[in-house]
């Protein structure tokens, strides 16, 4: 299974995060009011501007194979995807499936997993179909995480490094500004008239370089991060989960088991929740197409 860039393991549709457009808009706004709207002339300088940006991208162009630009646009479409993993329903979902196997066999798992989308847990499933090994399912699986978990660490990395570079070419332009000025000045009144103005020109590149990484790189960055740690707790939870499923093991300890992922407070409503749901079991488990009915003994039956 093939996957490039910011993919994803799979989960449910995401509601459209915002967040990080709100909080760059933001931000720029709060920056402006400081600067006042009549004083917003005294801070542009398309000079300042091409050394910061042009500077940066020059940089991690440099630092990073070309093909990595042309991810950006699915980074930016992973920034406005919210959380796409619902590990509830994951879990209440693994957990039909291995009272379903406990019940018929692995084999009868085939055609719910001809029906799951995602390209990782469809994968996981049909491993168990197919009766390999734990270990080997195992390895084959935590090998794709882990690859999948590099090209993040890759996608995250590009922008971590534009924001380090970011301010550094700030102080370059800085520089630059300041020996323009130190070789161009002189003590009469033309040359201290234009002192202040060449002072502040050439500090302009230095917020252009604080702006650019604080706001909008490093932000990135960190939602991208929190993407990737999103995708390793559902991959993980798939990769336990099957692993019980060709286990046969208890549906009762394998859900508690899977919930272990989630901080406490979101276990014990998960866990509440789904408890509430196995005393109406019956009529609300729905596995694949087809409506299977279970007994509280299904629940209780001992680990074969």
């Amino acid at each position: 299974m093939k996957r490039t860039g910011m993919d994803f393991c799979g989960g449910r549709g995401a509601v459209m995060d915002l967040m990080t457009i709100v909080g760059i808009v933001a931000g720029f706004m709060l920056i402006l009011n400081g600067i006042g709207m009549g004083s917003i002339g005294n801070f542009l300088d398309i000079s300042s501007f091409l050394i910061v940006a042009g500077g940066t991208l020059a940089a991690v162009i440099a630092s990073y194979p070309p093909g990595i630009l042309l991810e950006i646009p699915g980074h930016l479409k992973v920034l406005l995807r919210g959380n796409k993993y619902d590990i509830e329903d994951l879990v209440d979902q693994i957990v039909d499936m291995v009272i379903l196997a406990r019940r018929e066999g692995l084999l009868a798992l085939e055609p719910m997993a001809e029906e799951i989308k995602e390209p990782f847990f469809r994968q996981s499933l049909f491993m168990v179909v197919d009766a390999q090994d734990s270990e080997k399912i195992r390895n084959v699986l935590e090998k794709e995480l882990e690859n999948s978990t590099n090209r993040h660490d890759r996608a995250a990395g590009f922008y971590e490094r534009a924001a380090a570079y970011a301010p550094a070419f700030g102080m370059v332009g800085t520089l630059i500004g300041l020996i323009n000025m130190l070789r161009g000045m002189n003590l009469d009144i033309i040359g201290t008239f234009t002192l202040g103005r060449d002072m502040s020109l050439a500090l302009i590149t230095t917020l252009y370089g604080s702006i650019l990484a604080n706001l909008i790189l490093n932000p990135i960055a960190q939602k991208l991060r929190i993407r990737q740690n999103q995708e390793e707790v559902y991959c993980t939870t798939v990769i336990e989960g099957v692993i019980g499923i060709q286990k046969g093991e208890h549906p009762k300890f394998l859900r508690e088991h899977l919930l272990a992922s989630l901080k406490q407070s979101l276990q014990d409503k998960a866990l509440t929740r789904l408890e509430e749901k196995d005393a109406f079991r019956g009529d609300e488990s729905l596995l694949g197409r087809k409506r299977y009915v279970f007994s509280r003994s299904d629940f209780e039956k001992d680990k074969s």
